[in-house]
């Protein structure tokens, strides 16, 4: 992938979705930058058997967009952004579309990738799509659970970016 700039961002809080962002980071030679929540999710935020911890009032919200630390210095440089998160009730948590309304993707493509304890995608695209513009290059969104690097490759290639 010598020919497009790359960002591998990612969303984690145990670390999975993480290490799978480096894998990816390192197979496609793309810059790596972690979508960090200005105020950091606890082990009680992230229950999901408390329907009023943060995580389950914020998936409840539609218009929840928890705040990000930090802003990706050029995002202009790059044309191929892959993004990365676990699934949370069967979508992407929101403070991804917080990450995807924060920059014009116009002309970007856009690669959605997530890891899940138990569940598929869901309606991860259809939920994240409308966060970018329409003239974004969006790919469908894929789960990558415990994928090797020769798997992320072949996933990689399979797109011909």
């Amino acid at each position: 992938m010598t020919e497009t700039k790359t960002l591998v961002a990612y969303f984690s809080c145990s670390g999975v979705t993480r290490e799978l962002a480096m894998s990816l980071a390192r197979v496609t030679g793309g810059d790596l930058y972690e979508i960090e929540p200005r105020e950091r999710y606890t082990a009680a935020d992230l229950n999901w058997n408390d329907r009023n911890s943060r995580s389950s009032l914020e998936m409840r919200d539609p218009a929840s967009r928890p705040a990000v630390f930090t802003t990706v210095a050029d995002i202009d440089k790059y044309s191929v952004v892959f993004v990365g998160f676990p699934i949370w009730w069967y979508t992407a948590p929101t403070i991804i579309k917080t990450f995807l309304e924060s920059y014009d993707f116009s002309g970007k493509t856009v690669i959605p990738f997530a890891t899940s304890g138990g569940s598929g995608m869901g309606k991860t695209d259809s939920d994240l799509r409308p966060s970018c513009s329409a003239e974004t290059k969006w790919k469908p969104g894929k789960l990558l659970n415990r994928a090797t690097d020769a798997q992320l490759r072949a996933w990689v290639a399979s797109m011909n970016l």
